[in-house]
């Protein structure tokens, strides 16, 4: 991914500007015009917002709805689809794209902290509460001992089945465990035996019909035809989830700027809003009210350890 041409121009300094001061004073005053808005080419001009997204659904059907309303604005929308989880935050924190979207708030903030990267969650687009599902059982009694369960590896999502276990009374988790850090070295009783298979996210659907019982994002289970609530062993609550909402990602400098406020609002749009509520049905929460840069203490409270 390269970085913009405008960004590139305004860092290129001329080779001989110790030989010419008076001309090197020129275009530093040049430049300084052009920040505030007085120079032609400037990033006051750039009506282009760029972002990086997941090339899954459901995030084709929000970008090509904003993108319209955006066009009718005077602004253009620039999307690359990719297909992992870890270019989006390094594009997005090198300057390389202005936005991502493709991660929740949890995951976010795990991997700055194991990356070094300074990306914020800048708001919210959809709740996304995850499930244990199965193709082999309808219901979490018929679980057998010794049963083997897949879970994503990644740390952020590693604990959100092994929570789900914990409330329903199938294993016991360390006392103050939170939700995004927590593994298996924080299971201090598994009565049922069962044995833990981790595998990456993106291969979770496939790893389903392999194990007894397998950890799926919504978007998995509506991928492979399961009714997202009825199919669920074990399904999380929107108000369990929060650290799992879905947002949109970019650099310190982006909050509240006029790019980020556009995007806002085309994603926050009654289009939008029918769009999420057919793909995701009735229960899909839009928490657009919220500011997530104001909740992420709520769940990282052992420093994300």
């Amino acid at each position: 991914m390269s970085t913009s041409h405008h960004r590139s121009a305004r860092a290129r300094r001329p080779e001989n500007s110790r030989s010419f001061p008076f001309l090197a004073l020129i275009g530093a005053l040049v430049l300084a015009l052009g920040g505030c808005g007085l120079a032609g080419g400037t990033a006051s001009d750039d009506r282009t917002i760029s972002i990086v997204a997941t090339d899954s659904p459901p995030y084709h059907d929000p970008l090509e709805i904003a993108r319209r309303q955006l066009e009718v604005q005077g602004w253009q929308l620039d999307v690359r689809y990719v297909t992992d989880i870890v270019q989006p935050n390094h594009a997005v924190s090198a300057g390389e794209a202005d936005f991502n979207f493709f991660q929740h708030g949890a995951y976010l903030q795990t991997f700055n902290r194991d990356n070094g990267t300074d990306v914020v969650p800048l708001f919210y687009v959809v709740g996304s509460p995850a499930g244990l599902y199965s193709t082999r059982y309808d219901d979490i009694a018929q679980l057998p001992d010794g049963a083997r369960i897949a879970l994503p590896v990644d740390p952020a999502n590693n604990g959100r089945a092994l929570h789900l276990l914990a409330e329903a009374g199938r294993l016991k988790l360390r006392d103050g465990a939170q939700v995004v850090t927590t593994s298996q070295r924080d299971i201090v009783d598994n009565p049922h035996r069962y044995s833990f298979v981790e595998v990456d996210q993106q291969t979770l659907t496939q790893t389903l019909p392999d194990v007894d019982a397998g950890f799926l994002f919504s978007r998995q289970a509506i991928e492979i035809g399961l009714d997202v609530e009825g199919s669920a062993l074990l399904r999380e609550k929107d108000v369990d989830a929060v650290p799992y909402r879905i947002v949109v990602g970019g650099r310190p400098d982006e909050v509240g700027s006029e790019k980020a406020r556009a995007l806002q609002a085309a994603l926050h749009s009654p289009q939008v809003a029918a769009f999420f509520k057919q793909f995701y049905g009735d229960w899909a929460p839009l928490p657009w009210t919220e500011d997530p840069q104001a909740q992420l203490g709520q769940w990282w409270k052992d420093g994300g350890r």
